[in-house]
């Protein structure tokens, strides 16, 4: 009854238009980390965007600066409900590609989140901010329906992915007990097939 009343709450929202409406807020920030000139707005998509967002859920947000001068900022979300309860860490990154306005069709822009059929458009809603607005978008209609998770979740967002991911192992050691958790979650890559969720069950090497 719960997973249902929370699916019925999701699609409320995806279909109400709520998901869209986030999704296109998180577009029209040009967090491109590839471009120098874009680097207050990184700290900008953190500060304005995920960090309300994460707070409405529940979530005890910290925001750090990169242990690497001049590297984008990291966010660090956490929902703490019972030490003894399993913890899950997510992972995503709030960075983009540089937009290439130039390189879009008639129509579409990077920065403007744009609806064709069953596809949305704009920079970042493939790689990665649509799939931690899906993310977002879950817990909440969990936490609409349930009150609570039934689990522990701890949420990291760096800002440097699409450039290597400058500072991010020198923070996850510094923060190695903060991080600490039963299951890693990383919600990232594109699916194999449009129709179809994908998931990887491992990463060899990592």
């Amino acid at each position: 009854m719960g997973r249902a009343l929370a699916i019925e709450h999701a699609e409320h929202d995806f279909d109400g238009g709520r998901f869209f409406d986030d999704l296109a807020r998180r577009v029209a920030i040009p967090t491109e980390s590839q471009n120098p000139e874009r680097a207050a707005e990184l700290r900008r998509y953190l500060v304005d965007e995920l960090l309300p967002s994460y707070g409405r859920c529940g979530f005890r947000c910290e925001l750090f600066d990169n242990p690497v001068a001049g590297a984008g900022p990291l966010l660090l979300a956490e929902r703490i409900e019972d030490a003894a309860a399993t913890t899950v860490l997510s992972y995503g990154h709030g960075d983009v590609i540089r937009g290439q306005d130039a390189s879009w069709r008639s129509g579409l822009a990077p920065w403007r989140l744009q609806r064709e059929g069953d596809r949305l458009y704009g920079r970042g809603t493939a790689d990665n901010k649509g799939q931690h607005t899906i993310n977002l978008a879950a817990v909440a209609a969990v936490l609409a329906t349930r009150g609570c998770l039934g689990f522990n979740l701890k949420v990291l967002i760096e800002t440097g992915e699409e450039v290597g991911s400058p500072g991010l192992k020198a923070f996850c050691e510094q923060q190695r007990e903060r991080l600490r958790a039963d299951v890693f979650i990383a919600s990232d890559g594109p699916r194999l097939r449009p129709e179809q969720p994908t998931i990887f069950l491992g990463s060899r090497g990592a």
